[in-house]
């Protein structure tokens, strides 16, 4: 099975906190955009999208259960600029041969950031 192209939907109570959330804090450019669903470009064909609950078929889970889990090359410069703009973070951390950090977008996602270790 060869996959063209990947995209996790967040369907999310608190719509347009979230999406400010993803536009403001990672700078994501938008793909596709309706008054209720936007679907941010992460990388190559890596995709994101945030949907109103209001306006879809399936509910928000508040956070419950999902971690948005995203390798960077730049963890402790992220982690900066993201407390430069007070978003809360967790502290860099040692796991699984990698270094990370988390933060909770407004609807309660868990994102993880790390990087692999050198060591």
């Amino acid at each position: 099975m060869n996959f063209e192209r990947t995209n996790i939907i967040l369907y999310c109570h608190k719509w347009m906190e979230t999406v400010t959330f993803y536009r403001n804090t990672f700078d994501f450019p938008v793909n596709y955009q309706t008054d209720w669903f936007v679907e941010f470009q992460l990388s190559g064909h890596s995709y994101l999208s945030i949907a109103d609950e209001s306006r879809a078929s399936i509910q928000s889970v508040e956070g419950q259960g999902i971690t948005l889990s995203w390798q960077v090359t730049n963890l402790q410069e992220l982690q900066t600029t993201f407390e430069k703009r007070n978003i809360t973070v967790s502290a860099i951390q040692k796991k699984w041969s990698a270094y990370l950090f988390y933060l909770h977008d407004p609807e309660g996602h868990r994102i993880e950031l790390w990087q692999p270790t050198t060591d």
